[in-house]
């Protein structure tokens, strides 16, 4: 056993486990059947709702297609969690509404602290940000002084608080490259998907991971994409980091949310598996109206799929909360001021390292 691997072990043991995460889930209402009227109805309010607070609606690739195509008509965002942050923050807006889950109204928050900033609901979290609790975080690092600590931006502010890098996937590999070309050794967190796979294209072993998982892409199995890419032998596997390895091993792509839609726009293939959020098939096929998308099979079929490719906690954004919270102007999102001043820093170096590349 490689010191990483019993460093890891050891990290397992301190992390809420995946009944912690499951837990959370119970909690996960279930919506009725909205009708088209009440659709109708729902976008026309909020319409009117963005303009009375001058707010500007932001949305993941990950929520519904009702939501990102509102965003769009209304002038907002599509986009990743950073480019959502950098959105509101440049906006005349005075409130920003994010339709996401709650580390990005966070991190929107930090860089807009002037800002009001909305959710559809407050519920809406992440099992990245779940099993990563910040006093046992804080911990593990006191236990590695000497490392540099970067961490994915699906943490709450106060795991950032504790960091020296914020990283989102499209860039976590040009970070961890950079730290380790300084001499420094580092702490990943939270998601060992995506810190597994940085290793391997770096080629360095000697990084402490943290024991977290993306509950929609740990369910990504290598024996049912490799069946599903023998039945689809033409489409081209684009995957996210997040997904466990062995799955990335058979990808043609590996990227981002973003780096994903643009690989679908730029390759010359007809049609492509995607393994991620469900989600994102709404701008897949914006952006790529000519092409065939099949979303990668998880490791349940039908009633007994539990995440079938869609994060739960996305999905508790709807248009009907989103009304709600506009009308009564609730779900606000505080940061504390000490901990978002922290947090700023590694968010700052991030966004600084961007614009150099």
């Amino acid at each position: 056993m490689s010191a990483n691997e019993s460093t890891a072990t050891n990290v397992s043991d301190a992390v809420a486990d995946r009944a912690t995460v499951r837990a959370w889930l119970d909690r996960v209402p279930q919506h009725l059947v909205v009708t088209p009227a009440d659709e109708a109805a729902d976008r026309a309010a909020i319409k009117q709702l963005l303009k009375q607070h001058n707010a500007v609606l932001v949305a993941h690739y990950y929520t519904s297609p009702a939501l990102q195509s509102l965003a769009e008509e209304t002038g907002g965002l599509v986009a990743d969690s950073l480019e959502m942050a950098r959105f509101g923050a440049q906006s005349a807006a005075s409130t920003l509404v994010v339709a996401g889950v709650r580390f990005m109204g966070e991190t929107a928050k930090i860089l807009s602290p002037e800002k009001t900033v909305l959710m559809p609901t407050l519920e809406a979290t992440c099992s990245l940000d779940i099993g990563c609790p910040a006093d046992q975080f804080s911990a593990f690092c006191q236990q590695h002084p000497d490392h540099e600590v970067v961490v994915y931006a699906n943490t709450s502010v106060a795991v950032k608080a504790l960091s020296d890098w914020v990283v989102t996937s499209a860039i976590a590999v040009d970070v961890v490259e950079h730290v380790l070309s300084q001499g420094k050794q580092v702490i990943w967190a939270p998601d060992k998907h995506l810190g597994r796979y940085i290793q391997r294209k770096l080629g360095c072993d000697d990084i402490l991971l943290w024991d977290g998982a993306c509950i929609v892409h740990e369910e990504f199995k290598v024996k049912a994409l490799q069946d599903m890419m023998h039945l689809y032998p033409e489409a081209a596997v684009l995957a996210h980091p997040e997904s466990p390895y062995g799955v990335l091993e058979l990808a043609d792509v590996v990227g981002s949310t973003t780096q994903i839609i643009k690989a679908a726009q730029a390759r010359s293939e007809s049609s492509f598996i995607v393994a991620t959020d469900h989600g994102i098939f709404y701008k897949l096929q914006q952006q790529a109206p000519d092409k065939i998308f099949y979303m990668a099979p998880t490791s349940g079929e039908g009633a007994t799929c539990r995440s079938c490719a869609n994060c739960p906690w996305m999905g508790m954004n709807t248009l009907s909360n989103l009304r709600a919270t506009l009308e009564q102007h609730n779900n606000r999102i505080e940061v504390d001021a000490e901990q978002g001043r922290l947090a700023l820093i590694p968010l700052q170096r991030m966004l600084e390292f961007r614009s150099q590349r």
